[in-house]
């Protein structure tokens, strides 16, 4: 569960950080100016990274899902093998 809200706060912090960028970027910058047309677009950068930031999230919810739940099987089994007598299951 921390996995999946840490994540969650680094899409939110990358928001937030594109949406500083777009601010700052009226201030004039040194180096080399590469025309718009051959540049993405920041809505692009930003759909990737949260089409990526998505999936990572949803592999993660199913590890932690598949983890779970071979946890709780184990314990049933536990709790199986430790309220039966080692001669019944014989």
């Amino acid at each position: 569960m921390r996995s999946v809200s840490s994540a969650v706060m680094v899409v939110l912090l990358a928001a937030e950080l594109l949406c500083f960028s777009q601010t700052s970027a009226d201030q004039p910058q040194t180096g080399t100016v590469i025309p718009a047309e051959s540049r993405p677009c920041v809505d692009c950068h930003a759909f990737e990274f949260m089409q990526r930031a998505l999936q990572d999230l949803k592999k993660t919810a199913f590890n932690l899902d598949s983890r779970t739940e071979s946890l709780v099987l184990r314990a049933e089994r536990r709790a199986l093998c430790d309220c039966m007598p080692v001669s019944s299951l014989n």
